[in-house]
């Protein structure tokens, strides 16, 4: 009937009286290295988060431009209708819708 149970090694009282302290091990400063296949496969992990985040901050600011060059032809449409507007103040109102064709068909053959 001997029935072999794991017990903790018992110490005896600390020399110096500090028994709330844990016990300390070892110093081996080599054995928190890695293996090569370990850091290969952090490396790996750490150039793809990498990537996507890359490839995120991208998207974003393809948005923001997409917003700022929407915002810059909003005021480009206003300027020019302002400009029409003043126009329409001293000429007859025909000969103006002429010179808007007119200028339309130039920035078409410009573009």
């Amino acid at each position: 009937m001997a029935t072999t149970t794991a017990q903790p090694p018992v110490h005896g009282q600390r020399v110096n009286g500090k028994q709330w302290h844990g016990t300390r091990k070892a110093f081996r400063p080599t054995s928190g290295l890695t293996s090569y296949e370990i850091r290969k496969k952090r490396t790996a992990h750490e150039a793809e988060v990498s990537k996507t985040e890359t490839e995120m901050k991208e998207v974003k600011e393809a948005e923001r431009q997409r917003k700022v060059q929407a915002i810059k032809d909003k005021r480009a449409a206003k300027e020019e209708k302002e400009r029409f507007a003043k126009m329409e103040e001293k000429m007859h109102k025909k000969r103006v819708e002429r010179l808007k064709r007119r200028e339309k068909r130039n920035k078409l053959l410009k573009s």
